[in-house]
């Protein structure tokens, strides 16, 4: 099977901004075998740590998307610091099921390790950490709701464990909803802005990612009227 391929949309000497494709796991784990993320950037990314090179905050595998990695040492430096003072802006575009119950919210609830299942987190699961969620709806669907998700926080699966504890799970998500829900292979969240400042020269950067395929097969799906 290929492996799918990110795609470069900034290069400078500090920082890269990439695409990363569903299907692509961001850096090496024990659990996973096959190329990641780390690489394919191979001398894109290169300031951090050993065996995360150029990584300051990650996708899960099944989600597409826009990521900042750094070139630098410095950079690595800089982009996590801002990270962590929650200076660098990150926006999904998700569809989830069912009608959200007001145009636009905030989920503040603390996750962590699902307690009885390893691979899932939970919100208030052991070592929970804060987590906080904004959204907004873009447009109200039959059975779903297309909207946006902005993170104050960048918990492993936050956007996930966030819509299902208020009962609104991303459509097609293996893990905490419906699998395979209109035809997808995958959940249906795609990182489609990101926003920062540049470590080095201090000009504030803004991104874009369109919707891939097979969310927009996925999107016309479930725009259609109930038969």
């Amino acid at each position: 099977m290929s492996v799918p391929e990110p795609r470069t949309v900034h290069l400078d000497d500090e920082i890269a901004v990439i695409e990363k494709p569903a299907g692509l796991v961001v850096h090496p784990a024990p659990s996973h075998k096959g190329p990641t993320l780390v690489d394919l950037l191979g001398d894109i990314g290169a300031g951090g740590p050993e065996g995360r090179p150029g990584i300051v905050h990650r996708l899960d595998k099944g989600t597409s998307g826009l990521m900042v990695v750094a070139r630098t040492e410095w950079a690595h430096k800089a982009l996590s610091a801002a990270i962590k003072r929650r200076d660098v802006k990150r926006e999904y575009t998700a569809l989830v099921e069912g009608a959200l119950g007001s145009r636009s919210g905030t989920i503040d609830a603390p996750v962590g390790r699902d307690r009885r299942r390893r691979t899932r987190m939970a919100v208030r699961g052991a070592a929970q950490r804060e987590a906080t969620t904004h959204f907004e709806v873009i447009e109200a669907l039959p059975h779903d709701t297309l909207a946006h998700a902005r993170l104050e926080t960048g918990r492993t699966h936050q956007v996930r464990v966030h819509f299902a504890a208020i009962g609104h799970p991303v459509a097609g998500d293996p893990d905490y909803g419906e699998r395979g829900r209109h035809g997808l292979g995958r959940q249906f969240l795609h990182a489609s802005r990101l926003s920062f400042n540049h470590p080095t020269t201090g000009k504030a950067l803004s991104f874009d990612s369109d919707l891939p395929r097979d969310l927009t097969t996925a999107l016309a799906l479930a725009r259609a009227p109930t038969p």
